[in-house]
């Protein structure tokens, strides 16, 4: 099970509230077998029928399906379309006590004409039953009251917009007003270009062309597409920004300084519709469980990528995200936490091996890094490398770094014949780690005769020693990203065992 697999499976259970544009997704499935005598259109013949929870209510049952606890507010009609969506959250087992029923104005309906053809399904026209006017003051009293009433005990909201009518100025501020004075995350699915609307939102999941509509970038490049998202951050006055990008997966632009495009796994796509729908609710339940939002943004993008394999608005489960993850790499029983290594490394010890502990980041590895890790290794038994995590090495290094994420230098790492255990830490030096896995031999390049070894003391206390070891010259990563620049004077002072790990 790969690493992100394993965090998908030990997510818990947290309560999410929705707030939003609820309607019903009505499916008519045919075969076109011939064009009309009457028009140059297709005549689609009719084999089934199903109805589905659509817009804020397939979040709702996306949520549920991946196993949160779910509160959905917002407006139904007092029609057939409203009692059968309630009938759908109640076979889905979501919480809808908070919808308010509203006489006299339809809930929204898309009927969607779906074709099977060969190769796969086709939709072939949507028609649309609904109504975009803001509602009343009333009803909009009534909304705000439901939802302050969902929100006691709640992890995380998602504000799912869809422009019905339902998420008003005041309504949305106040949604969010709420959510943050209970010092929990708010995700909005937005809609039109009035981004200041979410105001003090945790994260905005704008798709490419609603990114494009609100900032006037392209997206046809990933500088378009960065500058992009920290001009939405601009706009809306959020946390983090994370763009869609369908085939090409997605962004994350956040004002602490991550800037990272996340690439989709290639998947035959029978059906967009609904994949927005199943990335908000993935990030809702991570960050509801109080995970990171790159973790978040990780697990939303293989949801994303399942989803659009199915025909229509589909809920994906935990296991079908486990299982497009594939299983782990040979490698990755290599890399641990750390309590899972002090218990292997006590076990050597038991049999009276050595260990040997070095630390970096390892950014780009290559050849200076594999000679600086054998010679390490040859010092004792089992070699423990202690990798800087990705909020680390932008500290130590800059916002530009890391080139590669953890769990790619991680892997990587763990794959040499020479490395037998590689832990995260996420501190700007290793001392606690080292205090932690209390290695025999404590192992850096020649570059730090004169800057002093972190952990030098607590090693040399317990009967270690520290082993300064020679480096190849003119090997760095910081050489290597100035190279593929095309700067001139790649600066090569970095060097193996000291920044440049």
């Amino acid at each position: 099970m790969t690493d992100l697999a394993r965090t998908v499976r030990e997510l818990g259970q947290p309560t999410v509230v929705v707030v939003g544009d609820v309607m019903l997704d009505r499916y008519v499935f045919g075969r076109v077998e011939r064009i009309s005598p009457e028009a140059p259109i297709q005549i689609l013949r009719v084999g089934r029928e199903e109805e589905r929870p659509g817009g804020a209510a397939s979040v709702a049952v996306d949520l549920h399906a991946l196993e949160a606890n779910v509160r959905l507010v917002g407006f139904t009609g007092s029609d057939r379309a409203g009692a059968a969506l309630r009938r759908l959250l109640d076979a889905a087992a979501v919480d809808h006590g908070a919808l308010v029923a509203v006489p006299g104005r339809d809930t929204t309906l898309k009927t969607r004409f779906v074709a099977g053809r060969a190769a796969g399904h086709q939709q072939i026209l949507r028609v649309d039953r609904e109504s975009s006017n803001a509602y009343d003051t009333m009803a909009q009293a009534r909304l705000r009251v439901a939802y302050d009433i969902a929100l006691e005990g709640a992890q995380c909201v998602v504000v799912s917009d869809y422009a019905k009518g339902v998420l008003s100025h005041a309504t949305t501020r106040h949604v969010i007003a709420g959510a943050r004075a209970a010092g929990i995350p708010v995700v909005v699915d937005p809609k039109g270009r009035d981004y200041a609307r979410y105001t003090g939102a945790t994260v905005v999941t704008p798709n490419r062309k609603e990114t494009r509509e609100a900032t006037g970038h392209e997206l046809t490049s990933r500088d378009d597409i960065l500058a992009a998202g920290r001009k939405l951050l601009d706009l809306a006055d959020v946390d983090a920004a994370v763009i869609t990008l369908d085939k090409d997966g997605m962004a994350l632009v956040a004002r602490d300084g991550t800037e990272r495009i996340v690439p989709t796994s290639p998947r035959e796509v029978y059906d967009v519709t609904g994949a927005g729908d199943v990335v908000a609710a993935t990030l809702g339940l991570a960050l509801g469980d109080g995970r990171t939002l790159y973790e978040a943004v990780l697990m939303a993008n293989v949801a994303a990528g399942v989803e659009v394999g199915h025909v229509g608005a589909v809920p994906v489960t935990r296991d079908e995200v486990i299982a497009a993850l594939g299983p782990a790499p040979a490698s990755a029983h290599r890399v641990l936490g750390v309590a899972e290594l002090r218990a292997e490394v006590a076990e050597h010890r038991a049999a009276g091996r050595e260990v040997v502990f070095t630390n970096g980041c390892f950014d780009i590895l290559h050849a200076g890094h594999v000679r600086y890790l054998q010679a390490a290794r040859n010092t004792g038994d089992v070699l423990v490398v202690g990798l800087n995590a990705d909020d680390s090495v932008r500290r130590l290094k800059g916002p530009e770094r890391p080139v590669n994420v953890e769990g790619d230098r991680a892997e990587l790492l763990a794959s040499l014949a020479c490395v037998d255990y590689v832990v995260l830490f996420s501190e700007d030096t290793p001392l606690s780690l080292i205090e932690q896995v209390e290695p025999d031999v404590l192992v850096k390049g020649e570059d730090w005769r004169d800057k002093g070894v972190v952990g030098t003391e607590f090693v040399e206390a317990r009967g270690g020693r520290v082993v300064l070891v020679p480096l190849l010259e003119g090997r760095s990563t910081t050489g290597i990203v100035d190279r593929i620049r095309g700067a001139e004077g790649a600066d090569d002072a970095d060097s193996v065992g000291g920044g440049a790990v």
